[in-house]
């Protein structure tokens, strides 16, 4: 389980929230949404250990992420709003490096499959800077389906992808859910998969978020 206990996080002299807490349990997704400028990307990117809180604490399987830091990376998958793959690099090459990464290597044929599922059969060995914007953003997804984590943050995962890639990543992180996986996801457009039995947070009210 992700416990977050009483979290506060700043942008220079300016904060964005505090007092946040929520839990999320196996089979869970929670949809963050607020303004631009509420702290979204920074929620998500504290949630993952890359940056520091003012107060509060973060803890997995009822530990803070920083006494089990090396487990919390390989139960991870954070997929930002930029890519995060270099352009001279194909996409199986990529892939490959971001698992190592993650702290889960994977084979070459593993990463021909991934990359085949999530709609880049073809452009698996081209440059990425060859690439579309919505073929980019496949290869970083790629890595959901080559990692099996437990948890799965995902800040705007639909952007440049066409209608068809985003009914495909639905149904992926859908699966992830009913499997017991957890998501936490921020996303502009209108998705089916944000909607129903699905934790919602707001961040932007006066002072802390709302779950």
């Amino acid at each position: 389980m992700l416990e977050v206990v009483d979290l506060e996080c700043a942008r220079g002299d300016r904060q964005l929230f505090s007092g946040l807490c929520f839990t999320l349990e196996p089979g869970e997704l929670l949809h963050l949404h607020g303004h631009n400028g509420s702290g979204k990307t920074t929620l998500m990117r504290t949630l993952c250990g890359l940056i520091r809180p003012s107060a509060g604490e973060i803890r997995w399987g009822g530990e803070s992420i920083t006494e089990v830091e090396d487990d919390f990376c390989r139960d991870l998958v954070y997929v930002g709003h930029k890519n995060g793959i270099k352009d001279d690099l194909n996409g199986v090459e990529n892939l490959r490096i971001a698992c190592v990464l993650d702290g889960v290597p994977i084979s070459e044929a593993a990463a021909w499959e991934a990359l085949e599922r999530i709609g880049l059969r073809g452009h698996e060995d081209l440059p990425a800077r060859v690439l579309s914007q919505g073929q980019k953003r496949r290869v970083s997804l790629a890595r959901l389906l080559a990692h099996k984590a437990r948890l799965w943050i995902l800040d705007e995962p639909f952007t440049a992808l066409d209608k068809a890639a985003v009914e495909f990543l639905q149904s992926v992180v859908r699966e992830h859910v009913a499997n017991g996986g957890m998501v936490i996801l921020t996303t502009h457009q209108e998705v089916s998969l944000t909607r129903g039995q699905v934790k919602q947070l707001q961040l932007g009210w006066k002072g802390e978020g709302d779950v």
